[in-house]
């Protein structure tokens, strides 16, 4: 049994009770005794995951978490307790100390904003329960609070975008022309808001011509990117380029720039690049409306299932694994439509 193994028994004997209560009340009533024993032998092997997902505010996000529940399902020998965190760190941090106290044998978790998880980390590790980071990262003075992390590199990302504009604008002869840029970002502190920003920022950098008029918060949603879009058209005349950190704000960009009257796309008044390369994303970048899109792939499902089995089996993982991702342009993308699953 492992180091948590009581908490498994524990588990399922509340299963168990529930099932005999509910049977009192004439619902269950073909659940014989030896079914019930089966049934908490059952569950006694299965391993415990607690994770709390950032909330659900895009169809990445959502991907993201039907992915892991697709993972870790009781055939595949998990339990797994769910929590949502509706976009605020006071909820993932009731929801790791709930994980701590309940026992659970792996804690996953992708982090609103990268600040402010020492104390609760230290607790799970006083707990003697491992810390696994899905998706973003966290800031923290000792990395050994948590065990790994599963994701994507936000930083090249940000470069791949970077180096995608820099090429363009060479191919089109337009890399001495001053180029008025708009970064609309995600949640501010977030891991792909610094990491997407600080990428592309280093290939700016290179080029005196690159003027980042404005850098907002679309806080990774339809709304919110609309609503802010809506605010920089008023302000700013001549836009050249936006960089969107991901498709649901460049979605409501898409509605703000087109209702002012302006157009999207390599022919049009805007260039637009974007981040997480989703379906209907997708679709935009083969109508030439989205220039690029830099893939975050957020099927991390897997991945985790993987590292908890060698974790399971005392076998040494390493701190971090990057998911494999590409870059979408018109080119491209019509051999990965029939296939895309989000």
């Amino acid at each position: 049994m492992s180091k948590n193994g009581w908490y498994r028994l524990g588990t399922a004997a509340l299963l168990v009770s529930l099932l005999v209560f509910t049977c009192g009340c004439g619902i269950f009533s073909s659940v014989a005794v030896g079914e019930a024993d089966a049934h908490e032998e059952e569950n006694a092997n299965l391993v415990v995951v607690g994770f709390s997902q950032i909330g659900s505010e895009s169809v990445w996000r959502t991907t993201n978490t039907v992915s892991v529940q697709e993972a870790l399902t009781k055939e595949n020998g998990y339990f797994l307790i769910f929590n949502n965190a509706r976009q605020k760190q006071e909820n993932q941090i009731k929801a790791l100390r709930s994980f701590i106290s309940q026992r659970v044998d792996y804690i996953v978790f992708s982090p609103v904003t990268e600040n402010g998880w020492d104390t609760v980390l230290e607790e799970a590790r006083e707990a003697g329960i491992p810390v696994i980071l899905l998706d973003r990262m966290v800031n923290v003075e000792d990395a050994s609070l948590y065990t790994t992390w599963i994701g994507s590199d936000m930083e090249e990302e940000g470069r791949k975008a970077g180096r995608w504009l820099e090429q363009y604008l060479k191919i089109a002869n337009r890399q001495k022309e001053d180029i008025n840029i708009i970064m609309l970002q995600g949640t501010l502190g977030s891991s792909p808001q610094r990491g997407r920003s600080s990428g592309f920022m280093e290939i700016a950098n290179k080029y005196i011509n690159w003027h980042i008029l404005d850098q907002r918060s679309g806080d990774f949603t339809i709304a919110k990117g609309k609503e802010v879009m809506e605010q920089i058209l008023e302000r700013y005349e001549d836009i050249d380029v936006v960089v969107s950190q991901n498709d649901d704000m460049t979605f409501g960009a898409i509605e703000a720039i087109e209702e002012s009257g302006r157009s999207v796309g390599r022919d049009g008044d805007i260039l637009l690049l974007s981040f997480d390369a989703v379906r209907d994303a997708l679709r935009l970048v083969e109508e030439g409306k989205i220039a690029v899109d830099v893939e975050c792939n957020p099927e991390q499902g897997k991945y985790l299932a993987e590292v908890i089995g060698m974790l399971e089996r005392g076998e040494k993982v390493e701190k971090a694994y990057v998911v494999e991702e590409r870059v979408f342009t018109k080119e491209n993308v019509s051999g990965y439509m029939n296939s895309r699953t989000y």
